[in-house]
């Protein structure tokens, strides 16, 4: 079964990019030790566009629907009510794949 591929693409006006990789820093492992997790990367728009992109790959459909559930939720909620910040993004879209054909360095 191949993995599955998922890219939120994220619209971030530029005032809040440092906003959102703060963010991403910040809870940069909430996503490591998830089963069927395999890969992630954020992705900071060079020129011509304001959106961002957030790679990650898994094991499978399931394993990113259980993260979704269970840990993604949980990153999201914030602290008590009333105290969730603002989001960074003002647009998000998800583009979902699987990935068919892929090759990393000779000899790795």
């Amino acid at each position: 079964m191949p993995s599955v591929v998922k890219i939120n693409v994220l619209t971030v006006p530029a005032e809040q990019r440092e906003v959102l990789e703060k963010r991403f820093a910040s809870r940069a492992h909430a996503v490591e030790n998830s089963d069927g997790f395999e890969w992630f990367e954020l992705l900071r728009p060079v020129e011509g566009t304001e959106q961002y992109l957030v790679y990650t790959r898994w094991r499978d459909e399931e394993a990113f629907q259980a993260w979704m559930e269970g840990p993604m939720k949980d990153a999201h909620r914030g602290g008590a009510e009333g105290e969730r910040p603002k989001p960074a993004a003002s647009g998000s879209t998800l583009w979902s794949f699987e990935v068919v054909q892929s090759a990393g360095p000779k000899g790795a």
